[in-house]
């Protein structure tokens, strides 16, 4: 719905009706909240999505216990596609599959990120208690610290009564940006020498269905996530600048001759390459850290409003949906406070999982293709098996575990990869220990030594 004038009286408003602001606003809503919801766009059910610009998301562990939480999970599950771990595909056309986990419950789904935004506005349009306002623009604060909000026709909203405001506008929030030129926070805007752009393979291809697929080369590597009409959403992530960058890749016969030459099994599988790759948009990627999350308790920052990160470890989303799952038990629980308190707990586990992040682009662009990043998965894996619940690989803590903070995850797997490194040092001649060499008594009381009970 559109509206204007005074937008009324509510418990809750919220700046942003993307996947956090909706899955808050619809927590919040169970627990008897009025709430309104202002977004700059129009109605995602409306109109067509934006090509090129999604970035499919993998829904993992903490994004599924929050949307539990709200109850919507069900109003999903048509869209959701299991994947159950890598399928790495080499430049000979060689393929290998790496399981993400060892459980049967260790997988996560893909899910487009515009069907997803979909679903949630459909819900939160039939639930009582949220009224949501498209072509409402936030332009930044007032001299009180509140929103200041225009409707479709740019005409200035009076303030609407609300009691707490929580801004959940994207990397780019603009709530963010005013608190920083108020001087209420300090900000970190660090893009990485890589940007993205997607390319669309349509239905009917050979590729393994429930994987996620790389294609890693060293400085530069291809993904693709599965969709659920049996499309895939590729994406490829490559230097902006230089000898092989985007840069380079200006004309038809360039872009033919990179795809052959570095992707030649996928490139049959892509419609009108050239066409596309032309045609899509080329995203920037980078990892936004704020300083102050929260404006007394009359406004704080969520999700990528108050950090965004690199999509590499698939968990920008996960983090967000945890945010609002956090806020609401805060908001909830009777104690004073809850903005600064949400934010001084948040905030060291934002900053883990950014890092993480970064990391994990290494690893998913170069080092999966090492034998020795292998021997040392296999290795990890089999220390699970042999102390459940002291040595958990670290990407399982992430994706697998909500109930393991980001920053324990971290601060763990810093210490693990530091014994996994010392297992797997190759002798003199450079070959790598097997499994069966390994001492695993001695080892053990080494990982013990090291690592507390969880």
């Amino acid at each position: 719905c559109a509206c204007t004038g005074s937008a009324g009286v509510s418990n809750l408003g919220i700046i942003g009706a993307g996947p956090a602001g909706l899955l808050l606003a619809l927590l919040r809503a169970r627990r008897g909240d009025q709430v309104q919801v202002f977004e700059r766009r129009g109605d995602p059910r409306r109109g067509s999505a934006e090509a090129g610009r999604s970035i499919n998301l993998a829904l993992a562990a903490r994004g599924l216990r929050a949307l539990r939480a709200a109850d919507v999970l069900d109003a999903l599950n048509d869209q959701l596609v299991p994947m159950r771990g890598r399928q790495l595909h080499a430049p000979d056309g060689a393929q290998q599959f790496a399981a993400y986990g060892q459980g049967d419950h260790e997988y996560i789904w893909s899910v487009s990120r515009s069907l997803l935004t979909q679903r949630l506005t459909d819900v939160a349009a039939a639930t009582p208690g949220i009224t949501l306002h498209f072509n409402h623009r936030c332009d930044g604060l007032d001299e009180a610290g509140l929103p200041v909000l225009r409707d479709p026709q740019n005409k200035l909203l009076s303030t609407p009564m609300v009691s707490r405001w929580v801004a959940t506008d994207g990397a780019g929030s603009q709530v963010r940006q005013a608190l920083r030129a108020r001087g209420l926070t300090q900000v970190s805007e660090e893009f990485i020498e890589h940007d993205y752009k997607e390319l669309d393979i349509p239905p009917g291809t050979a590729l393994r269905r429930e994987a996620l697929h790389i294609w890693p080369r060293g400085g530069f590597m291809l993904i693709a996530l599965p969709n659920a009409d049996g499309s895939f959403t590729a994406t490829l992530f490559l230097a902006r600048e230089g000898s092989t960058s985007f840069a380079t890749l200006r004309d038809e016969s360039s872009i033919l001759a990179f795809f052959a030459a570095e992707f030649a099994d996928v490139t049959p599988l892509i419609p009108a390459l050239a066409q596309q790759f032309i045609a899509h948009p080329q995203g920037r990627l980078g990892t936004v850290l704020t300083t102050t999350w929260n404006s007394g308790e009359h406004l704080v920052l969520i999700g990528d409003a108050a950090h965004a990160i690199v999509p590499f470890h698939g968990q920008g989303m996960n983090c967000a949906f945890e945010d609002c799952r956090i806020l609401d038990e805060l908001l909830s629980d009777g104690l004073p406070g809850p903005y600064a308190r949400f934010a001084a707990l948040r905030k060291p586990d934002a900053d883990a999982i950014a890092q993480m992040a970064l990391e994990n682009h290494a690893e998913m662009s170069d080092s999966v293709r090492s034998p020795r990043f292998q021997l040392q998965r296999q290795l990890a894996l089999e220390w699970e098996k042999r102390l459940p619940g002291r040595f958990i690989p670290r990407y399982s803590m992430v994706m697998f575990h909500d109930e393991i903070r980001y920053s324990v995850a971290l601060q763990r797997g810093h210490i693990q990869q530091q014994l996994l490194e010392q297992m797997t040092q190759p002798d003199a001649q450079g070959v790598l220990p097997a499994l069966d060499d390994i001492n695993w008594p001695v080892w053990q009381e080494r990982v013990l030594a090291s690592l507390a009970p969880l």
